[in-house]
């Protein structure tokens, strides 16, 4: 893929994701692997864009009345030191791409079943589970070099956890702070070095898109199809990533 082609490809995908809550380096990761050889670049710009996109998401959702502090806060306990733990683990560039894949396989699934299951009424959830599920997933989002709201928005969707746009909101954040927290494990790690000339061409693609997305999400548009089309798009990610560096098949 040429490489002129990354800032309108990632315009999309940060549109898509973040209709959904989502800051996109899941597919940025995977995108770049395919035009970038240097694993520890890619993994830093995925980062930046992230931080770049669920920015915008916060701010709006802020702005709106819909993110809710005092629900939310638990979550990031855990969540900070295990990404920036995480994200200090060096792992070969296989092992990352696989433990990635499979990852996003599962988040896709979820993805997909929270868009078909019936909703039921919301559930509130004790501190100490809050404080578990945001270590966990912080943990696994320090070490796939993306923030996390991927593998926790489908969660709490399924688990019937407060309003789905309470869930967006609580994703914007977690994606944010985990993405700071993992690009500073970077710098102590001495892995931080991006590419700034193509970083700065790929933010404005991404804070065009981000803007776009998050409009459509806050303005409660029927979001399901994009959802869907989300979902399957993180789900052949995975099963990608798992193909191209588990078996060395390429599709």
């Amino acid at each position: 893929m040429p490489i002129e082609y990354l800032p309108f490809l990632f315009f999309f995908v940060a549109l898509f994701y973040s209709s959904v809550g989502f800051g996109g380096g899941s597919s940025y990761l995977a995108i770049l692997s395919m035009v970038l050889t240097d694993f520890y670049e890619i993994r830093a710009i995925a980062l930046i864009l992230n931080i770049c996109v669920v920015t915008i998401g916060t701010i709006v959702f802020i702005k709106n009345g819909v993110l809710k502090v005092k629900l939310i806060w638990p979550f990031f306990v855990l969540s900070i030191p295990l990404a920036y733990f995480g994200a200090q683990l060096k792992l070969s560039q296989s092992i990352f791409f696989l433990i990635l894949g499979g990852a996003l396989v599962l988040a896709g699934a979820f993805m997909l079943l929270q868009f078909v299951t019936s909703k039921i009424r919301s559930r509130e959830f004790s501190a100490s589970k809050k404080i578990w599920l945001g270590g966990s997933v912080g943990l696994l989002s320090g070490i796939s070099g993306i923030g996390g709201g991927i593998f926790l928005s489908p969660l709490l969707n399924l688990l019937k956890w407060k309003d789905p746009r309470v869930i967006a909101s609580l994703a914007s954040v977690f994606i944010l702070v985990n993405s700071i927290a993992g690009l500073i494990g970077l710098q102590v790690a001495g892995t931080f070095r991006p590419d700034y000339d193509l970083l700065v061409k790929l933010i404005i693609a991404v804070v065009l898109g981000g803007s776009l997305g998050s409009y459509l999400s806050i303005k409660q548009f029927n979001l399901k199809v994009l959802g869907i089309l989300t979902a399957i798009l993180v789900f052949y990610v995975g099963i990608k990533m798992i193909l191209v560096y588990g078996f060395r098949i390429h599709i």
